[in-house]
């Protein structure tokens, strides 16, 4: 488990498959650091998780699509996003040409 967000990185690598380290787990809560360098979700691929996560891209830049929406959003360093519980998405693309890291918090959502 890296001690650092931002080392060690892997090199630079398109062909190589996404980096997940496991920072935390809690019950109710995991905060893993993921870093792409080009990679992005296999195609007709959409993540559909039991759990909440928000993310936020630390370094680089992203394409992420939710299923209900009709437009890619555009994610860059700083910019963070919210994605309930079964709610369709997919990476549409990373940056190629430099690391992409993220940190990802999913959680256990409050039922109603």
């Amino acid at each position: 488990m890296p001690d650092n967000l931002f080392s060690p990185l892997p090199p630079l690598d398109p062909a190589a498959a996404e980096q997940f380290d496991e920072l935390l787990r809690r019950p109710g809560l995991r905060i893993e650091r993921i870093v792409s360098s080009g990679q992005c979700s296999p195609p007709d691929f959409w993540y559909d998780q039991a759990e909440g996560e928000w993310v936020v891209v630390l370094t680089g830049s992203a394409g992420l699509r939710l299923e209900h929406e009709s437009e890619t959003r555009v994610l860059k360093a700083g910019d963070h996003l919210d994605i309930p519980p079964h709610c369709r998405h997919r990476v549409e693309w990373t940056q190629a040409d430099a690391t992409t890291v993220w940190l990802a918090v999913f959680y256990t959502a409050p039922t109603r």
